[in-house]
């Protein structure tokens, strides 16, 4: 365990961190799962505008890499294209 009083607060804020940025991430891969569960594509295209911003924030906060959430928006868009009207 740190000694000194920075360090000990460094720790105190990476837990904080991690805990937020767990939750972030957990948030949006449930939003991603009841999306891909949708099966009309009128309901599908109305939430994918929101999934997709989450993956973006998700991105751009650095909890995953910018390819991973271009690929994420990219299968989920193909998927809702292909479903039926």
């Amino acid at each position: 365990m740190a000694n000194h009083k920075a360090t000990k607060k460094d720790v105190r804020q990476a837990n904080k961190r991690r805990d937020r940025n767990r939750y972030y991430g957990k948030t949006t891969r449930n939003a991603i799962r009841d999306l891909r569960v949708i099966k009309v594509q009128k309901e599908a295209g109305d939430i994918f505008p929101d999934v997709a911003s989450q993956i973006d924030k998700l991105a751009k906060k650095g909890i995953i890499h910018k390819n991973k959430a271009a690929n994420l928006k990219s299968k989920l868009a193909k998927r809702i294209n292909t479903l039926a009207k």
